[in-house]
């Protein structure tokens, strides 16, 4: 008996020693795969906490105009700008041991597989926030044995990384709140309608409960869930520690005022702007599409607002429903290329081609404007003349000929002033300058003035029959309004990445690209469309705006058959819009032609309205002097029109007119003869 008492007993030493020697064995095992963990956790370094976050495009007050989101809305906010309340409610009931664990807590973890193993199921769940935090910065949602090891090593990673501060940041900014609203921001704007740091407490228990069930316990899938879970919530608060339970029961009771509707009221604000900054961001700035689109960037832009509803409501007002004609424009700020207004058709969704930056269409006259300046660079003036009449001019040696005509047929048949031609719009006359100076000066003008189109070598583009950008004359015509300095068209000022660094900021150079004096005797030549004393053979371009005009204009319109322009500026604005049909139908019926000219003003006249009326500064280097405009001379007493005219200093008429003498004499023989005349009765009776 003794023998098998002591048999057994040494069994059982075996046992126990061998138990210990593998539990030792395990121990160390798992000692060393937990420094390993450990150590290739360090190694790996810090994981990237590169979230999707929305872009956002801002106008140039800050107000935010756009998103770009793939239908989910996020908005990255730090900690010190979330609610205390909110911050304490999502610990409360998500995990409430979050600041004394390492990423794992282990009671939790075996209560909840304790309850799993009782219910045969899975009922309890025991993520901490870092391990939901590393689910939705890299994982799937899946629930493979992988998944979760690559879940608790990611965990480890943001642990050793990150302070408890930065995990709980990132959490509540990337959690998903439902009605797709991730993170704290989206989801506040979305439910309450302010943001996140200006929660109270009932509002903040309701979000808190929100995660555990998106579609369960949203207010809007049902209210009665969503008070039950915010119970839940406040409970679990005021066991914590966090509020006393007058504080729980108040917030209970409290109504809740409840929007359904994301931030930002005027998204879709300018979509023809917005798409051409996209654009910009890609092809000028070389940011790729996936940070464009969830890179979290802020994109300042040069949208002016009120502007930009200026300029549809001009568009919706002077072209009638029933057409189909297409409408370009753009407004800049001709000092820094801003700009400020663009709409690039009449129904974005209809139809988003671009056709303030896309579309390339035959400018017209408002190409003479670049042709003059050249003239004047190469010794024209205001009062050069040549003759209107219909010519058929010869190149090619010969063997082509090309006839330019003047609008409605008409021709002055006699000499006309370089002023006149431009405020008549005389085709004659620029052709016969365009040959003049060489048919490459007009190409070569017109780069310098930011034109980038390719432009055809040819006598009839004098009159614009190369096709251009609605921008690029919006930006040509800004470098006329500012003197000269080189400006390009500007759509962003400055970008920021989702940390709110500046990582692109707009400086432009200011660089003289024409001679300011001669950029301000053009200016001067095109305020002559509006007015009278300029008329001729026919009437000045722009007389049938005169009336409605309140302030001085520099401006010049084009018309093709297909196209019709109206380009001009003040010295704070510039605006240049077309009319047309998209595939180059005729523009036939009279109204149609005179659309680009009256959408122009409406807008330079209501875009201004709170402006001063700023008269152009002549530049440094001219002179202004009265003329006889119908022949360009020093205007004498007799002249019966007169009209102040800028030179550059040195190039103005010295001869006087003499036209209108023989005019004076008969007005003195006239006046002679009146005071000569005899009485009524001395007439009556022959004495």
């Amino acid at each position: 008996m003794e023998l098998m008492t002591d048999q057994r007993f040494r069994k059982t030493i075996k046992y126990l020693r061998a138990l210990l020697f593998f539990g030792l064995a395990g121990l160390a095992l798992a000692t060393v795969l937990y420094f390993s963990l450990i150590g290739y956790a360090k190694l790996q370094g810090p994981p990237p906490l590169a979230v999707p976050q929305s872009t956002l495009y801002l106008s140039d007050d800050g107000t935010v105009i756009g998103e770009s989101h793939s239908g989910q809305k996020r908005y990255w906010v730090a900690l010190k700008d979330v609610s205390p309340h909110l911050i304490n409610a999502t610990i409360s009931i998500e995990d409430k041991s979050f600041f004394a664990h390492n990423g794992f807590d282990y009671k939790r973890i075996a209560g909840a597989a304790l309850a799993d193993l009782k219910a045969m199921a899975k009922v309890q769940g025991a993520s901490t926030i870092t391990q939901q935090y590393a689910r939705n910065l890299y994982l799937e949602h899946d629930k493979t044995w992988k998944r979760k090891a690559t879940e608790a090593m990611y965990t480890l990673r943001l642990e050793m990384n990150y302070t408890k501060d930065e995990i709980l940041e990132g959490y509540l900014n990337t959690i998903y709140y439902g009605n797709g609203a991730y993170g704290v921001q989206a989801a506040s704007r979305y439910y309450f309608g302010k943001d996140a740091k200006d929660l109270s407490l009932a509002e903040a228990s309701m979000l808190a409960g929100i995660p555990k069930g998106p579609n369960i316990y949203s207010p809007f899938a049902s209210f009665e869930k969503a008070k039950q879970r915010q119970q839940t919530v406040l409970y679990t608060m005021k066991v914590n520690g966090y509020i006393t339970d007058v504080s729980a029961k108040k917030a209970q009771s409290e109504k809740l005022e409840l929007v359904g509707k994301h931030q930002h009221d005027r998204l879709g604000t300018a979509p023809y702007f917005q798409d051409a900054v996209r654009n910009a961001l890609k092809n000028s700035l070389n940011f790729d599409d996936r940070t464009i689109s969830l890179g979290g960037l802020r994109v300042y832009t040069t949208l002016n607002l009120e502007q930009q509803e200026i300029a549809e409501a001009s568009i919706d007002k002077m072209v009638s429903e029933d057409s189909d004609i297409q409408a370009g424009f753009v407004a800049m700020n001709p000092k820094n290329g801003h700009v400020q207004a663009l709409v690039g058709g009449r129904n974005y969704e209809e139809s988003p081609f671009n056709r303030a930056v896309q579309a390339v269409r035959q400018p017209g006259s408002t190409m003479k404007p670049i042709l003059y300046y050249a003239a004047l660079e190469n010794g024209f003036t205001p009062s050069t003349t040549m003759k209107s009449q219909l010519t058929t001019f010869m190149f090619d040696d010969g063997r082509s000929e090309y006839t330019p005509h003047n609008f409605n047929n008409k021709y002055a048949e006699d000499d006309i002033t370089m002023a006149q031609a431009l405020a008549l719009s005389d085709n004659v006359y620029a052709v016969k300058t365009h040959l003049f100076l060489g048919e490459d000066t007009l190409i070569e003008t017109a780069k310098r003035f930011g034109i980038k189109s390719d432009l055809s070598n040819v006598p009839s583009l004098a009159l614009g029959t190369s096709g251009v950008r609605v921008i690029e004359m919006a930006n040509a015509y800004s470098i006329l309004a500012n003197g000269g300095k080189e400006v390009d068209p500007v759509l962003i000022k400055k970008v920021e990445n989702h940390k709110g660094e500046v990582i692109y900021e707009y400086k432009g150079e200011e660089k003289e690209v024409l001679k300011p004096e001669l950029a301000s005797v053009m200016t001067h030549m095109l305020t002559g469309i509006f007015d009278n004393k300029l008329n001729g053979y026919s009437s000045v371009t722009g007389s049938t705006l005169i009336k409605k005009m309140t302030r001085p204009y520099a401006a010049k319109s084009g018309t093709t058959e297909t196209d019709s322009w109206m380009v001009g500026y003040t010295p704070q604005l510039v605006s240049a819009v077309w009319t047309g049909y998209d595939k180059g139908k005729p523009i036939e019926l009279t109204v149609e032609k005179s659309y680009a000219k009256n959408i122009w003003l409406e807008f330079m006249e209501k875009a201004l309205d709170d402006e001063p009326a700023k008269k152009f500064k002549a530049a440094k280097g001219t002179v202004s002097v009265l003329v006889d405009p119908s022949n360009g001379k020093l205007a004498s007493e007799g002249c019966p029109v007169t009209r102040e005219t800028l030179f550059v200093a040195g190039t103005e008429p010295a001869e006087y007119c003499t036209d209108h003498l023989d005019h004076e004499e008969h007005k003195e023989e006239k006046a002679e003869k009146k005071k000569e005349k005899k009485p009524w009765y001395k007439r009556l009776f022959g004495r």
